[in-house]
Parts: C-alpha cells; structure tokens; sequence
C-alpha cells in the first residue's frame, strides 16, 4: 500500500512557483521536487484557476458549515446503508 504525501499550502505555491520560473518540463520539475507530476499539474491547474495562487484547504476542513454538516449527513448515510445491508444478509442467513 502506498503512502500519501501530505503538502501544505506553502510547498504546493512553492512547487507550482518554481515550475513557472524553472522553464522545466512538468516531469523534470516533479522530479526535482520529488513529487508525483500528477500532483503537481493538479496544482499548476488550480493555480490557473486562481490567478497562480493554489487554494488549500486540508484533510477535512470545509469552505462553510453548511459543507460541513453535508459531509457529516453523507457520511450518516453512507454508515446507515452498510449497517443495513449487513442486516439484509443476517436475514437472509437466518431464514434458511
């Protein structure tokens, strides 16, 4: 199982800076940074976007509460469905 890399906002910025100011190719400049490209064209897009500044916002955090009472219900819902679903299996184990 591979391990996710967490970068916080400064060293994406710095990352998607010194693409721009390298002249490098997306590849070399991953590589130099050690980073996978994907990650790093996910945050040249973003900066794109956003006028060269990459937004971050960590694991977890939300734009608004209301974001965060939708994750919250999701993840109810989400639980909810499991436990259901293993209690349509129970049923169906038992009744034979």
């Amino acid at each position: 199982m591979a391990i996710r890399k967490q970068f916080n906002e400064q060293f994406k910025q710095d990352a998607v800076n010194y693409y721009y100011s390298s002249g490098k190719t997306l590849e070399k400049a991953a590589a130099d940074l050690k980073v996978g490209k994907s990650s790093l064209g996910k945050w040249l897009a973003a900066a794109k976007k956003n006028d060269g500044i990459v937004q971050h916002r960590g694991s977890g955090n939300h734009a608004s509460d209301a974001d965060k009472e939708i994750a919250r219900l999701k993840k109810e819902l989400r639980d909810s469905q499991d436990a259901l679903e293993i209690l349509k299996k129970a049923v169906g184990i038992l009744s034979n």
